[in-house]
């Protein structure tokens, strides 16, 4: 989904699956958010499987969406501003780009929630990367998990780029909040959680780390699209392991994000 950095910029499109004008969890303050259509991966706890598919969403240029987004501006007061989530934001880095540049120039804050799967260090998308960071205020970025092997059985995919694209992100002190999803017999695991807080101690630019419970809430939606859900029989982590991977993760040592 990645298109050709040579388009012009009115033909650019992104596909969006749906937009939430009153965001209170995906960055500072009160956002405009937009689930972005399309995901290659395959995590067992995603509970937007409706946004997997390549094809599909609802069709917008860069204007279009920033016009919808910036009706909401009155609400975000000084901390609050756009995020773009998912399915997955990186496979439509132009569409990104061109949206942000917008939101910029109005000195709009600007979030990608992001796993950093499709990151790579070659061409077309890294140049398009580069830039899409000049315009990018914060990343929402989700380790899935630190193993490799643990990493392709719970998402399908390699955690290479991902942890690839965490180190760039820190050589250019781009600020991140890293966001850990917990499950019960996939990613909580002491020895787990204890490699993955040694990585994010190497890392110069994370400003927050947060746990995120694992929660069944996706459920109604695999049944709906007749896919088996992968997780069936495993519940929420208790309070206490939440707890323990916060303290392991180091959550408590990190400052609250704040935007100048």
């Amino acid at each position: 989904m990645v298109t050709s950095v040579n388009r012009q910029k009115d033909q650019i499109k992104g596909y969006i699956h749906s937009t939430e004008s009153f965001a209170s969890v995906d960055g500072p303050g009160i956002r405009f958010l937009a689930f972005m259509q399309g995901c290659r991966m395959r995590c067992q706890f995603c509970h937007n499987p409706d946004t997997w598919k390549l094809t599909g969403g609802k069709e917008y240029t860069p204007q279009q969406l920033f016009d919808e987004a910036i009706k909401y501006r009155s609400f975000w007061g000084n901390n609050g501003g756009v995020t773009v989530s998912g399915g997955e934001p990186l496979l439509q880095p132009e569409f990104i780009l061109e949206y942000f540049k917008l939101c910029k120039a109005q000195g709009i804050h600007t979030t990608i929630d992001t796993c950093g799967a499709p990151f790579t260090h070659e061409e077309p998308f890294f140049s398009v990367f580069e830039e899409l960071m000049e315009y990018t205020d914060l990343l929402l970025y989700d380790i899935k998990h630190i193993d490799p092997k643990g990493h392709l059985k719970l998402t399908g995919h390699s955690n290479q780029p991902i942890l690839e694209m965490a180190r760039y992100l820190s050589n250019i002190k781009k600020p991140i909040w890293v966001r850990h999803v917990l499950v019960p017999y996939r990613t909580d695991y002491d020895e787990y959680l204890q490699r993955l807080s040694d990585f994010i101690q190497t890392l110069d630019n994370v400003h927050k780390v947060e746990i995120l419970p694992y929660h069944k809430l996706g459920v109604y939606k695999y049944e709906a699209l007749g896919i088996r859900y992968p997780l069936e029989g495993i519940e929420p982590p208790t309070a206490d392991r939440v707890e323990n991977a916060r303290r392991i993760l180091r959550c408590d040592q990190y400052t609250k994000y704040l935007t100048d």
